[in-house]
């Protein structure tokens, strides 16, 4: 049987604040490594016997951003499914079966978040193969991590009677929600309990009939969200009428604890959701003091702390067990044991309608990425990096016009019924209301200096007449 890893990357990681927004959320970002999450979670899946490409289900607005992590670690996907609104991993997952079983009714799949972290690939890889030995036999498998400490922040499974000639796998006694840490401790003590890590393995045909045995109403809308689905490039965009009618809801709720096939398979790496800034701690290296830093930071009589600079020095001084993170446009100071109440604090960003609960300076965009500078009474100044090969919207402003200076690269510009080619220190307007477009023809980034002025500023002042990417 082949197996297909669901990669699922839909999550906005709010409590990894001010890094993690909804434009750029945790999964994308390279928080332990070189690479990102996202891709770290595609790479360790090299050398699982029978694996297939990864088939990706994702927000839209993170459609190009995935596309372009995937070209960056030589990936082509099965295939890209686009949510029209999040539903919880349920109808993710039921809209990955639906798609699989169009082209393979013995698919297995190997359903992942696409944020977590195991750094050890080989106990992984070993789980997985015992994971696919019960899903062969038509169990629907969740991977039980042996827990190190008493967590409260993870749910917990129980495994029940062990099941014949399957080592290290067992049936699903009970689930349960984030106990409190006396409960947890008493559960690590019991043996039997493990870190529910939200990672499946299972034949997509045994869970489409589950699913439409246990949820009907719910299958029903998935299976019409696939058959409608819309090609786009690359992407395929899922009905949003019959997505949007589907019940949000997990896995867990929906499959796994009601189903009598459920098993648990023993996994015995280490694993975390890195859905804190303390998890994110406990993961990181740390020097001999227990402190992680990363960027521009200086350290002094500084202890088991979290200190993460982007942009600007930061300086910490005979201070112990925090977070400090600085970002261009937010810093969170913040004591390890108070990290869960960073949520709060973005939802009180939302209420205000304050962006920087959504996005960061820098915006990524199908073509590259621009990030804002400066910014006052009727005018904007911005930094456009443009890829190799790639070109802006053909488009116009009806409020504001635009100088733009070349810092690096060779930019070829459409301005009206002309079309020049600027190179390093040279400039241009584009008047309001003329149409514009701009190019990379070179082989190395473009970058440019964007001027900004007029009555209006916003990026919704943006009237696009021809467009590479299919956007509105």
């Amino acid at each position: 049987m082949n197996l297909y890893p669901v990669i699922l990357s839909g999550g906005a990681g709010s409590r990894l604040w001010p890094l993690s927004r909804e434009s750029l959320p945790k999964q994308f970002l390279k928080m332990l490594s070189e690479r990102t999450l996202f891709q770290e979670t595609i790479l360790r899946l090299n050398g699982i016997e029978s694996v297939q490409p990864p088939l990706v289900i994702a927000n839209h607005e993170h459609r190009f951003l995935i596309a372009e992590q995937l070209r960056d670690i030589d990936v082509r996907p099965q295939a890209l499914l686009l949510e029209p609104a999040g539903r919880n991993t349920a109808p993710a997952v039921a809209a990955a079966a639906y798609h699989l079983l169009q082209h393979d009714e013995d698919a297995l799949m190997l359903v992942l978040p696409a944020d977590h972290h195991l750094p050890d690939v080989a106990p992984f890889h070993a789980a997985v193969r015992r994971a696919v030995a019960a899903a062969e036999r038509g169990f629907l498998v969740t991977f039980g991590v042996v827990p190190r400490w008493p967590e409260s922040g993870y749910g917990y499974i129980q495994r029940g009677d062990a099941l014949d000639a399957l080592p290290d796998c067992y049936r699903i006694a009970s689930f349960v929600e984030k106990p409190e840490p006396e409960i947890a401790a008493k559960y690590i003590a019991a043996g039997d309990y493990f870190w529910n890590s939200g990672m499946f393995l299972f034949g997509a045909r045994q869970f489409r009939d589950e699913l439409e045995r246990l949820r009907p109403q719910l299958a029903a809308g998935c299976r019409r969200a696939v058959q409608g689905a819309v090609r786009d490039l690359d992407f395929l965009r899922l009905e949003p009428a019959a997505f949007a009618q589907c019940e949000a809801t997990s896995v867990d709720y929906a499959i796994m604890e009601p189903t009598a096939a459920g098993a648990i398979v023993m996994a015995d790496f280490r694993w975390s959701d890195l859905g804190s800034w303390e998890s994110l701690w406990e993961a990181a290296p740390k020097d001999s003091a227990g402190n992680f830093a990363g960027g521009d930071v200086y350290l002094d009589d500084v202890r088991d702390s979290y200190v993460v600079s982007t942009q600007r020095m930061v300086a910490a001084i005979g201070i112990g067990h925090l977070v400090v993170v600085e970002t261009p446009d937010a810093v969170l100071v913040c004591d390890r044991d108070q990290v869960q109440r960073v949520r709060q604090m973005v939802e009180h960003l939302k209420s205000q309608r304050r962006a920087e609960h959504a996005q960061h300076r820098t915006l990524y965009r199908p073509w590259g990425h621009f990030e804002s500078i400066d910014a006052g009474p009727r005018f904007r100044v911005k930094r456009i990096t443009v890829n190799p090969g790639r070109k802006l919207s053909l488009q116009l402003h009806h409020h504001r016009a635009e100088h733009w200076v070349v810092v690096t690269g060779t930019a070829k510009i459409t301005r009206g019924d002309e079309t020049i080619v600027l190179s390093e220190n040279q400039s241009t307007y584009i008047p309001v209301g003329v149409p514009h477009r701009l190019e990379n023809p070179g082989k190395i980034p473009l970058q440019i200096i964007e001027v900004q002025s007029g009555a209006y500023l916003e990026e919704d002042d943006i009237v696009r007449l021809e467009d590479a990417y299919n956007r509105a």
